[in-house]
């Protein structure tokens, strides 16, 4: 069977909605069956909760997920058709917001949402793929994985997993 750039990006496509999404109760590619994705683990958390820091010196939850929905949004401005967002992309501002008032966790949480179905459009798009825009693509889901990790430990240590 030969590759082809369909099965890649499908692949990409299941691996971006498990991550973000959960894995169903046939299990996942990630996932152990019936885990909870980063929207569903963000969801169960108040202002509070997401700007604990777990340690001291590490980020909260929140400027995970506000990190996590500025790289979405630079991709997705990317499929639109903007040459390079990523050039003046200001990286270090995406971790500014360590505390959330319940309406900006709110917020925050509508905003990673609305960027990650937003980007999961865009990768099952018809477009011509470019290696830069593929590996972006595939770097998507390896840079959301590690988020959900991370935000796993952070529950875990903070004890509201």
């Amino acid at each position: 069977m030969s590759l082809t750039e369909s099965m890649v990006l499908s692949g990409i496509q299941a691996l971006l909605k498990e991550i973000f999404e959960g894995s169903s109760s046939d299990g996942g590619w990630l996932l152990n069956q019936n885990t909870r994705g980063i929207l569903g683990l963000i969801d169960g958390l108040d202002a509070g909760q997401a700007s604990r820091r777990a340690i001291a010196s590490r980020s909260s939850i929140a400027a995970h997920i506000d990190h996590l929905a500025f790289g979405l949004s630079l991709l997705n401005r990317y499929a639109q058709g903007e040459e390079n967002p990523f050039a003046t992309a200001d990286w270090d501002a995406s971790w500014k917001r360590q505390t959330v008032s319940a309406g900006e966790w709110q917020a925050l949480r509508t905003r990673l949402r609305e960027q990650y179905e937003a980007w999961t459009k865009a990768v099952a798009s018809p477009r011509e793929w470019d290696e830069t825009g593929l590996t972006g693509a595939m770097a998507s889901a390896a840079h959301a994985a590690y988020h959900l990790g991370v935000i796993r430990q952070h529950l875990d240590i903070l004890g509201a997993a």
